[in-house]
């Protein structure tokens, strides 16, 4: 059973940068990959970017495409994402979640791949 946990969240202001943490409780962290997601008010979850057990391949959407970097640190059993050029749309709970793969290569950006997911951090871009 992976545990996770997020944190770094909180309120910025637009142009500013955050760095999210995703620590999980499972020793061998890079047979997973792992995802990060985030809710909106009034939206559903949606994908934001994914890594894979390696870090050697990752994958973004396109709303955060060149402002968002995903890496991981299995040594620390922790994934971070770098959040720089925030905007107001991005305000959200933001989510990790992680799976395990057959291959060290694998991500994935479909939320039912993920089996295990963090409790959330709120990170609030103001105007």
């Amino acid at each position: 059973q992976v545990q996770l946990v997020e944190s770094g969240g909180g309120l910025v202001q637009a142009g500013d940068s955050l760095r999210l943490s995703c620590e999980a409780s499972e020793g061998t962290f890079s047979n997973y990959a792992v995802g990060w997601f985030r809710r909106a008010p009034g939206k559903e979850r949606e994908f934001v970017a994914t890594i894979s057990g390696s870090g050697d391949n990752t994958y973004f959407a396109d709303s955060v495409k060149g402002r968002f970097t995903i890496s991981r640190d299995n040594a620390k059993n922790t994934v971070y994402l770098q959040m720089n050029s925030l905007k107001p749309e991005d305000t959200a709970v933001y989510y990790c979640a992680a799976y395990r793969t057959f291959s060290s290569s694998e991500n994935s950006e479909n939320r039912y791949h993920y089996g295990y997911w963090g409790q959330g951090t709120q990170v609030t871009v103001s105007s």
